[in-house]
């Protein structure tokens, strides 16, 4: 079984507030997540971007560690290699984490995460 290495995207935070971040997202052909996914027409998968907004959501809002829900998720279009999407993470008013991905192909992911308490 071959382990992957090359799993991130080339990250640069566009802003940064704490309760909101912004990201610029280099997504490079190198990242294994693109083989097999599919030859010929190389895009990303979803369950890859869902996984970067949670990571990203707990590096940068320092969200909990366990995803309880996620809530209206969508993709709309697919983002494919070399390029370069920004992903906005946003603390809302209840607490829950809501995200989009966007480029100037338009948006191309969005829904909001729900983390588990940090308090049980």
């Amino acid at each position: 079984m071959q382990s992957l290495n090359n799993t991130q995207p080339d990250v640069t935070v566009l802003s940064h507030s704490e309760d909101k971040v912004s990201l610029a997202l280099y997504i490079s052909e190198d990242i294994d997540y693109f083989r097999g996914h599919f030859p010929g027409a190389p895009i990303l998968a979803g369950v890859v971007q869902l996984d970067w907004a949670v990571k990203f959501a707990q590096q940068y809002l320092t969200f909990p560690s366990t995803v309880q829900d996620v809530e209206v998720l969508k993709f709309q279009v697919v983002t494919t290699v070399n390029m370069t999407v920004n992903l906005t993470l946003e603390r809302n008013e209840n607490g829950k984490c809501i995200f989009s991905y966007h480029s100037d192909k338009g948006q191309h992911a969005s829904g909001r995460l729900v983390f588990a308490s940090q308090l049980l």
